[in-house]
């Protein structure tokens, strides 16, 4: 999942989010189904078909279970509002546009919007360390755990002395404090792909006997987050337009010499579980339900809850170095470190090619709407 970084794969990255209203409260108005653009065109037996996933997981789910979001959503932030959509939906197998249009009402943010994308990498790894194969993938270390703070914030450490302490830094972790502990679930050829899978969250490994299998977010170390595109531009090695994946990777490669130290000043370091996912799915977001590319989106979960629909006006990277309008429902199923604010959102964009040049170049503005469920009896009859 994009539990904790996916995080966001292009400006997560270079740290270029002017966009995100980060202390900016949420302010919704609500508006006619007429204002969404595309919407007469939107595919509306894939949205019902995910609707049934989300309210599978609602459905398991004690009513009282808090989903997040603003104070400003009035409904929508618990599990049980979701029951009468989720009823109504069981008895509906043919359910349609008319039920979305009864059983939800859209709100505009008033607030622009910005998007990103991340996605799974494929990545050549080996089950034991030998030739090439030389860069741990580490699972979860068992003294890692959370303390709360006294303003009731967690924080991850470990018990140093008799006291709760920060736990080790990337650089510390890369010199080899944690080697020795059999906490290697894979050995990776390169430290930069490494680097970047733990900023997706969880990966594709491609085994040398061809088998894949799954590694999924496990945790981090509790350390901030540095994003590495924002110091490649202070220090004046890269301009601030020509941050992206592909270019900071290039940047990395380039200089061999230089790159355990620039992605250390990230101290962040993810920790994985092997995983016996489905791999014709996507791997599971933070909500609990496997991720769809295209439909699956990481957002604050400070801003909005879990499961809550979205309708999405904005444009995407068409691969011949232009963007073309994109306008589609999707689902908040996913968080992400760097994704903050109010409009904030990382869009889910699946595994191969196609999925990383669209999660490496998706820097773009545009609008939001949130679907909140309707209470049963304001809903009409669809």
């Amino acid at each position: 999942m994009k539990k904790m970084i996916r995080l966001a794969a292009l400006f997560a990255l270079g740290g270029c989010v002017a966009q995100e209203n980060t202390t900016q409260p949420l302010t919704l108005n609500a508006v006619d189904f007429s204002s969404l653009q595309g919407w007469r065109q939107e595919d509306i037996p894939s949205v019902i078909s995910l609707l049934r996933v989300e309210c599978n997981r609602m459905q398991h789910l004690p009513s009282t279970t808090f989903l997040g979001g603003s104070t400003s959503i009035t409904y929508g932030r618990h599990a049980g509002d979701w029951s009468g959509a989720c009823r109504a939906l069981e008895l509906q197998p043919e359910a349609g546009r008319d039920f979305v249009q009864a059983w939800f009402q859209p709100y505009a943010l008033t607030q622009q919007a910005f998007y990103t994308g991340y996605y799974e990498p494929q990545i050549q790894a080996s089950l034991s360390r030998f030739g090439e194969y030389q860069v741990p993938v580490y699972a979860r270390p068992s003294d890692l755990m959370q303390g709360k703070t006294s303003d009731g914030h967690f924080v991850s450490g470990h018990m140093v002395n008799g006291r709760f302490a920060p736990y080790y830094s990337r650089e510390e972790i890369d010199q080899g404090v944690l080697s020795g502990k059999g906490l290697e679930i894979a050995w990776l050829k390169d430290p930069v792909d490494l680097f970047f899978l733990q900023i997706q969250g969880s990966g594709r490994l491609i085994l040398p006997d061809g088998r894949q299998m799954r590694v999924s977010y496990d945790g981090r170390n509790g350390q901030p987050y540095v994003p590495l595109g924002r110091v490649l531009v202070r220090e004046g090695k890269m301009q601030s337009s020509y941050v992206n994946m592909d270019n900071i990777r290039a940047w990395l490669n380039a200089h061999p010499e230089q790159r355990m130290s620039m992605m250390e000043k990230n101290p962040n370091y993810v920790f994985f579980r092997a995983s016996n996912d489905n791999l014709e799915q996507g791997s599971k977001g933070a909500f609990g339900v496997n991720l769809t590319a295209g439909r699956s989106v990481a957002i604050d979960r400070k801003v909005l809850p879990f499961g809550l629909p979205l309708w999405v006006q904005t444009t995407l990277p068409n691969g011949r170095g232009a963007y073309t309008a994109w306008q589609h429902m999707v689902f908040a199923q996913d968080i992400g470190t760097d994704i903050k604010g109010v409009g904030r959102s990382d869009l889910y964009t699946g595994w191969g090619a196609q999925a990383h040049e669209v999660a490496g170049n998706l820097h773009a503005s545009g609008q939001m709407f949130v679907f909140l469920p309707r209470p049963p009896a304001s809903a009409s009859t669809p």
